[in-house]
């Protein structure tokens, strides 16, 4: 019961307050413990593919672990001092999990460039959310990005970690935060992390098959309550989801296009290379500004529905066992 009520007021708070700046991030030392441990297992390891995939098998494993283990005995040791110290610090690592509102902020920041037609100032917003080269762009394509990225990141950023917190709490949480920043950070597939971040890769891959395809669902049942077009939501979803690189991404994303009568995804350069994708959704009419606050919508919709649904089968499972 007591996981139900923390998610909760951890999914509200981040809705309010987002991600303040100046308020210590356990994300960011996340990221400060793969970069710290990636420079040493490099000088370990020699510099092969075979011994950069092991090396990277070793940081997964090292990285995910002390994702997990560190919470897991800080609450515990936080329990034995109050039982509501643990539940007020264990809100706070949920509100922290979360990233709902700083994705929807780092979004409209592209989003008032845009409108002002700031093309400078969208590419520079836009590569602090995106992993793709943006110096090249046009704003119709930066708004697609935009929305890709809003829609990959619903499952990625918000209904993902809402899963395993109500699973196994914070914790597990934290570690499946682990599991996406490896994949954010070394899960490329260029020269430099081809053999380090495959198995990164990979295990994100797997932790996300699930929740990619309950947020793609998601959003096409979230479409029809919020104005959307969730006929065709679920037209796109179903013949295109296949239509990306990654396993999981087009899920999401081809709902969304599907919702809101858009093309997305189609090619798209990484590190100076382009890459050659298939598109998804119908181009029945041009994107636009307005498809960034939209797409948002769509995403905290979803949510929501997804935190209704994942709380009422965690109560119904308690009252049962």
């Amino acid at each position: 019961m007591e996981v139900v009520i923390v998610v909760c007021a951890g999914f509200v708070l981040d809705l309010l307050f987002g991600d303040p700046h100046w308020l210590p991030h356990p994300i960011r030392l996340i990221g400060l413990m793969i970069s710290g441990c990636e420079k040493v297992l490099r000088r370990i390891f020699p510099s092969s593919k075979g011994g950069e995939f092991i090396a990277g098998i070793f940081l997964n494993v090292i990285i995910v672990c002390t994702s997990f283990a560190i919470p897991y005995f800080l609450l515990k040791g936080l329990t034995w001092i109050h039982p509501w110290l643990r539940y007020t610090v264990e809100t706070l690592f949920c509100y922290q999990i979360f990233a709902g509102k700083s994705l929807k902020q780092e979004s409209m920041r592209v989003y008032k460039c845009v409108k002002e037609e700031d093309l400078l100032g969208s590419r520079k917003y836009l590569s602090w959310i995106v992993g793709r080269d943006t110096e090249n762009l046009n704003f119709k394509q930066i708004i697609k990005a935009v929305v890709e990225t809003i829609a990959e990141n619903a499952s990625d950023g918000v209904i993902a970690p809402m899963l395993f917190m109500l699973v196994g709490g914070a914790p597990l949480g934290f570690l499946y935060k682990g599991v996406n920043t490896l994949d954010s950070m070394v899960g490329y597939k260029n020269e430099k992390y081809q053999s380090f971040g495959k198995f990164s890769a990979i295990v994100d891959d797997v932790f996300n098959f699930i929740p990619a395809r309950i947020t793609g669902i998601a959003m096409i049942i979230s479409s029809f309550f919020v104005g959307f077009d969730g006929k065709n939501a679920w037209k796109i979803f179903w013949r295109d989801r296949h239509n990306h690189a990654s396993p999981n991404s087009g899920n999401p994303e081809s709902a969304c296009a599907g919702a809101l009568n858009i093309q997305l995804a189609g090619d798209a350069y990484y590190f100076g290379k382009l890459y050659k994708k298939k598109t998804i959704g119908d181009d029945n009419r041009p994107v636009e500004a307005e498809d960034i606050p939209r797409t948002a919508k769509i995403m905290y919709a979803a949510s929501v529905l997804c935190l209704v649904i994942f709380e009422g089968i965690r109560l119904i499972l308690v009252v049962i066992i």
